[in-house]
């Protein structure tokens, strides 16, 4: 666990220089309450003992919080991490238990429940000394999205929209950890090196995306964002990398692995595409969370080796 901590922390710093102080509020209460309820749940009302020290709940609280908007009041935050936590990681039995991704379960719940505050994003730089009172700004999927909406093309969008370079770098508004392409795949590089996940899942989304945007960028480049667009915005880099590849919510072999990421791509492409909603990567991974006990139970290598009948 602390290795994927550890991995966060290029994205953290980013996030810290970008946002600032709203960064860093954010950060700590996620991280700090995440903690305090995994402690009071497992000693208070599940009678065990606590297990904190394993690392799990400092992870979840930084997911959760490199999900949401640097201005995000305190209280949402709180009421997130307790839903993160006590529901959709206890309530299952804990850390190995949970069908579903606790920091994205959170993060949905949230978009549900708080839509406005959830979908406010301070601009980067700008807002680095301010915490609520942040200048906020659209990000470029909800430029993309209301562009279209109102009949405009890319073309006419073109001056709205950051850059590529830009949007590698993280200049660009969204939630305060997924923005810097750049400093998650520095995390991509650390989590390989040290062969904590394997590159199979954020591959297979990556390309995935990548194709399917591409087949209708090529279709009509007026009215569909070209495939890097689609894959430097959004959560589609922090999600890929560190939320799909979860031990406990991915599938256990690399069969699974490949339809697993492939389904995540293709429902973040429809969702972001079609949908009503600007960005798909949550949903994406938690629907296909849900089809993980059936790939690990019908997707499985062959076996090599020579059966032996009993008796024979």
């Amino acid at each position: 666990m602390f290795n994927v901590v550890l991995a966060l922390m290029p994205a953290f710093a980013v996030s810290l220089y970008y946002f600032g102080f709203g960064a860093l509020i954010v950060t700590l209460l996620a991280v700090g309450s995440c903690v305090i309820f995994e402690y009071l749940i497992q000693k208070y009302i599940l009678k065990v003992t606590p297990t904190i020290t394993d690392g799990s709940a400092i992870v979840t609280g930084l997911l959760l919080a490199f999900n949401v908007p640097s201005n995000l009041p305190w209280y949402i935050v709180v009421f997130g991490s307790l839903f993160a936590i006590g529901v959709a990681k206890m309530s299952f039995g804990g850390l190995g238990n949970n069908p579903f991704n606790p920091a994205l379960a959170a993060r949905v719940f949230m978009l549900i429940s708080f839509p406005v505050q959830m979908t406010s994003w301070p601009l980067p730089v700008a807002s680095r000394l301010q915490y609520i009172d942040a200048v906020t700004g659209p990000t470029p999927l909800a430029i993309l999205k209301e562009g279209l909406k109102n009949g405009e093309t890319i073309s006419q969008m073109s001056d709205k929209i950051p850059t590529h370079m830009q949007m590698f770098m993280g200049l660009m508004g969204g939630s305060l950890g997924e923005i810097a392409a750049f400093a998650l795949l520095i995390g991509f590089a650390w989590l390989l090196f040290t062969k904590v996940i394997t590159w199979h899942i954020p591959v297979s989304i990556f390309t995935t995306i990548f194709v399917f945007t591409g087949i209708l960028w090529l279709i009509n480049p007026e009215k569909n964002a070209d495939p890097i667009f689609h894959l430097l915005t959004g959560g589609v880099m922090i999600g890929a990398i560190f939320m799909a590849t979860d031990y406990v919510t991915s599938p256990m072999n690399k069969a699974g692995m490949w339809i697993f990421g492939i389904g995540i791509g293709l429902l973040t492409v429809i969702i972001r595409v079609w949908g009503s909603y600007p960005e798909g990567v949550s949903f994406a991974i938690l629907i296909m969370n849900a089809f993980v006990p059936l790939l690990n139970r019908y997707v499985k290598p062959k076996r090599f080796g020579e059966e032996v009948k009993k008796n024979g």
